[in-house]
């Protein structure tokens, strides 16, 4: 009576009809088939030809080769033909183990000079410890979709360099990389999934908000990202800027050259006003001459024309040069990030 069984890798383990059994049976199901018991008697008629044979411990092969046998003599071949494809299921699958058993080893071993894996991507170190852990991941994500995910027809044809599929340890994750429209994404504002960002006000909160908005879709994204508008996306936080700036210049103009004795509510309704006349906001590079125009006048009914002068010529000067000064830092800043 066979007690034992030989494994692929020399082990023995103890002989179990059951699944024999088991393994027949799920094959019938494939094909709609319900009947444990006539598995359960074909499990028998192997262990009947096991033991005539008088190998005390068959190897698994074997076992499997007269179940293949026991099934077609007895015209069962549909069964047979799905025990078959399992067969060889299980060994793509143990193929895939062994490949990436291998495949750590010389992560482990092999320097990446020496190693294909460990270069494959340029922007990683393969031979620091978090660059070869990166890489264990990833080949351990490879073979998890080679054989639970792919179709293996699909799978067969990337392993063989038919196809190629593009990073494929990031195959059920996410998409991979993506061009960032910040124009977009900062109208109205936007929420980095743990809280709301509202709009940008100004070049330095465009600025920050650019740099979450980076580092969020890296936390979240695969691969290369870019924005392929920079300057344009920027622009919005310059205009911004001026404006805000040339406000608050406005204002301590006011609060210096005139008596006025609240300056902030003076200069609001002064701006607020040359707007709506004008239909445009300042702008740098005296872009907006109608602005100017309408809020001199302005500026004149209320303190007269040399005081008016002087009012607009000092918020010009310095929203200009605050501005500009804003502007190098946050370039310095760009230069040094990017």
């Amino acid at each position: 009576m066979i007690t034992v069984i030989k494994k692929r890798d020399g082990r023995t383990a103890n002989f179990d009809i059951e699944k024999i059994t088991q393994a027949i049976y799920k094959a019938a199901q494939a094909i709609g088939g319900t009947d444990y018991e006539t598995s359960s008697e074909l499990a028998k008629q192997v262990c009947d030809i096991l033991e005539a044979e008088g190998n005390k411990e068959p190897s698994v092969e074997h076992v499997q080769d007269t179940v293949e046998k026991v099934l077609i003599e007895n015209g069962h071949a549909r069964t047979a033909k799905e025990y078959i494809l399992y067969r060889a299921d299980r060994t793509r699958v143990r193929d895939m183990n062994t490949k990436l058993m291998k495949i750590y080893e010389d992560l482990t071993f092999k320097a990446a000079k020496d190693n294909d894996v460990k270069r494959e991507n340029a922007n990683i170190d393969g031979d620091t410890a978090m660059g070869t852990m990166l890489k264990y991941g990833s080949e351990g994500a490879k073979q998890f979709y080679h054989m639970y995910i792919l179709n293996p027809k699909h799978s067969k044809a990337h392993l063989d360099g038919d196809i190629h599929i593009h990073d494929l340890d990031f195959f059920t994750l996410t998409t991979t990389c993506c061009q960032i429209d910040l124009l977009k994404l900062f109208k109205d504002g936007f929420s980095t999934g743990h809280g709301y960002l509202r709009e940008p006000n100004d070049i330095q909160s465009y600025s920050a908000l650019a740099c979450i908005a980076i580092q969020s879709n890296q936390n979240d994204q695969h691969g290369g990202q870019s924005v392929p508008n920079f300057d344009y996306s920027m622009a919005p936080g310059v205009v911004k800027t001026y404006r805000k700036r040339y406000r608050q210049n406005i204002e301590r103009a006011v609060e210096l050259l005139t008596d006025s004795e609240n300056p902030e509510s003076v200069s609001k309704d002064i701006c607020d006003k040359a707007e709506e006349i004008s239909g445009t906001i300042p702008k740098l590079e005296n872009q907006t001459p109608e602005y100017e125009e309408a809020e001199l006048k302005i500026l004149a009914d209320n303190f007269g024309d040399k005081i008016a002068g002087k009012i607009q010529r000092f918020a010009i000067k310095h929203a200009s040069s605050e501005t500009d000064r804003q502007l190098l830092v946050k370039k310095t800043f760009w230069e040094n990030y990017l």
